[in-house]
């Protein structure tokens, strides 16, 4: 089974991600709610994707900062790590960061979302 790291969603839409991913991929869903749990979360084991919110939840700190130590670690620089955003700006800014191309959450549950996902994760067979 693939490992998902979904971090700084508010419980809303954490259980919304999980929710419609959850559907569609064979996927062990994991959750960090801030910087350290994050960064600790990623060290401890290998991920197949980390989601990192573009505001966290709890803080409000920018996941731009954790995006940029996930890269910065040779441990974790090769994992497929993406920013859930809506603002174009904000993807920009990941993927000249090292980010893979990402999502916002309006259009989470659509085709174009799915293929982005789909190159990390494996739908299940239904």
């Amino acid at each position: 089974m693939q490992k998902l790291l979904i971090v700084g969603q508010c419980d809303f839409d954490f259980q919304r991600i999980s929710f419609v991913l959850s559907k569609i991929y064979n996927i062990e869903i994991h959750r960090a709610d801030l910087f350290d749990d994050a960064i600790q979360s990623a060290l401890d084991q290998p991920y197949d994707l980390i989601l990192i919110n573009r505001l966290m939840d709890l803080d409000r700190s920018e996941g731009m900062a954790i995006l940029h130590e996930l890269k910065s670690n040779p441990q974790t620089e090769s994992t497929p790590t993406m920013i859930i955003s809506d603002y174009q700006e904000a993807q920009d800014a990941a993927v000249a960061a090292g980010a893979n191309p990402g999502f916002g959450k309006a259009t989470l549950d659509t085709p174009k979302t799915f293929e982005l996902l789909s190159n990390y994760l494996t739908a299940q067979n239904i």
